[in-house]
């Protein structure tokens, strides 16, 4: 099972969007700084993942969520856990 999943800051109340087959893993990695990209704007808090049987699928809604359609899409989804205090970008 292939996962994409958005992540909030709760400092900087950034958003990032990433893809794993172990989510539990690659969260605690997040907050432990071993992801270079997050690892400036710890803690993070996972707010919304999907599960995909296909690598590629999760990778083809990975990348859809990094692109402007996809952030709008997000700001929709989200828009009550999101309360507009998160950026989206």
């Amino acid at each position: 099972m292939y996962y994409v999943y958005l992540l909030c800051s709760e400092g900087t109340k950034k958003l990032y969007k990433g893809m794993t087959n172990d989510l539990k893993r690659r969260l605690k990695e997040h907050n432990t700084g071993k992801v270079k990209a997050t690892k400036a704007s710890r803690p993070w808090k996972l707010v919304w993942y999907a599960g995909f049987v296909s690598k590629t699928d999760a990778r083809r809604e990975e990348l859809f969520l990094k692109s402007g359609k996809g952030r709008e899409r997000v700001k929709y989804m989200l828009r009550d856990t999101l309360g507009g205090m998160f950026r989206i970008g």
